[in-house]
């Protein structure tokens, strides 16, 4: 920990154990709070918005900014990922063929029904359509990363100046529209509609609330994690081959297929031929494993946030992003939950939809897990919403704001 120039530094050993605290702050507050329980809010966005909150009364008050070593979260959404890929397989891949053509169809889009969104409202302001851009795909489905990324050729070769500070005030904010908004939509639509999960397994992410008091022992924790480090080693080799052929890729991505492809092939056969080495990939303690890291990852993520930023931007931004909201929403509720079925799978879709189309891919899991966990299991969801958010959609951003910075720029 270090005090320097008015900035407290906290080490990442102090990040992650506070973002633990962080975690317990908002299960207390779900306990406490039924409209947080029934509104399905993740219980690292209850706590991890209130710190956030308090660094900004800290910041304002004291003129103190508390900034934390990140490093321990990058480590848990890889851990993370490489559980969705190991809860996974190829046949649950063949199952949701078409179901993910049609998300990835109707997510692309999105994407370009969001861009036009921003675009307009910012020209209505009499701003740089590029303004508009910062409030589209670069900060929202992008997120915090991909509007870091941007936002140098923003200010550099195209003049907005305060293109970073913008991207991270729409990621930041957006962030946590999408946190609150995919539960409830999912709720709303699985009450109306009677629906009820049509899995037998358990969990892909946590226990639901009829298994919290289930026990995980010693040797089902250590499978789960030896088959979760294997799986990231084998990530590991596959991201260095691909940036080797030219194709750079986040490295949670390649671990969730190498998890994919070691409960397809590799676990199956082991299973038979060691009997005594029980490599359930779909047992309890990978579910708990994955809650676990997905819960830190996101308390760390929006405890972080500097709050600050948003109030300084606010005005056009803002009314950027209640569009933005609005036209999720609507989308979400009446276009992606018809096109998917109109089932419990779609309402749990929904759900995920709905934290990607303005957050990230982890909130979208985290939304997905609020849901199930009270609900019942979703495997396809958690299958088809991950490989939509995690890979393809990456790909076509890249693509949409390239093509767009021509066009305006």
């Amino acid at each position: 920990m270090e005090f320097t120039n008015n900035t407290l530094a906290l080490q990442s050993f102090i990040t992650i154990t506070l973002a633990i605290i962080v975690l317990f702050v908002g299960k207390g507050l779900n306990f406490r709070f039924a409209f947080l329980r029934n509104f399905n809010i993740p219980e690292p966005v209850v706590g991890g918005l209130l710190f956030s909150i308090l660094f900004a009364i800290i910041y304002v008050v004291f003129g103190i900014t508390v900034e934390f070593d990140m490093k321990g979260r990058d480590i848990m959404l890889v851990y993370f990922f490489t559980t969705i890929g190991l809860n996974s397989n190829v046949r649950d891949l063949v199952k949701g063929g078409k179901p993910l053509i049609i998300l990835l169809t109707a997510t692309i889009l999105y994407m370009v029904i969001q861009n036009a969104v921003g675009i307009s409202v910012a020209s209505l302001f009499g701003l740089n359509p590029l303004v508009g851009m910062l409030g589209g795909t670069v900060s929202l489905i992008g997120g915090h990363g991909t509007a870091i990324a941007w936002a140098p050729t923003f200010a550099e070769q195209y003049g907005i100046d305060n293109a970073m500070e913008m991207g991270i005030a729409c990621a930041t904010f957006g962030l946590i529209l999408a946190s609150l908004m995919g539960g409830p939509i999912a709720s709303f639509l699985i009450k109306k509609h009677d629906l009820q999960s049509t899995e037998s397994g358990g969990q892909d992410v946590g226990l639901s609330d009829e298994q919290q008091d289930t026990q995980v022992d010693y040797f089902s924790f250590l499978h789960a994690i030896l088959g979760i480090h294997v799986s990231i080693l084998i990530g590991l080799l596959l991201n260095e081959s691909l940036e080797e052929a030219g194709l750079k890729l986040p490295l949670f991505v390649t671990c969730l297929f190498a998890g994919i492809l070691l409960s397809s092939f590799a676990i199956p056969k082991i299973r038979k031929k060691v009997f005594w080495l029980n490599w359930d990939s779909r047992g309890m303690a990978m579910a708990l494993i994955a809650d676990i890291s997905l819960g830190i990852f996101l308390a760390m993520s929006l405890m972080s946030m500097q709050l600050w930023v948003i109030v300084d931007l606010a005005g056009p931004i803002l009314a950027i992003l209640t569009a933005q909201f609005v036209i999720a929403a609507s989308i979400t509720l009446f276009v992606i939950f018809k096109i998917m079925g109109s089932s419990y799978d779609a309402a749990v879709i929904c759900s995920g939809f709905g934290g990607i189309s303005l957050g990230s891919t982890a909130t979208a899991m985290a939304n997905m897990t609020a849901v199930t966990k009270r609900y019942g299991a979703s495997h396809l969801a958690f299958v088809i919403v991950p490989l939509v958010c995690a890979f393809f959609i990456d790909l076509v951003n890249v693509f949409l704001i390239q093509t767009l910075l021509r066009f305006f720029g």
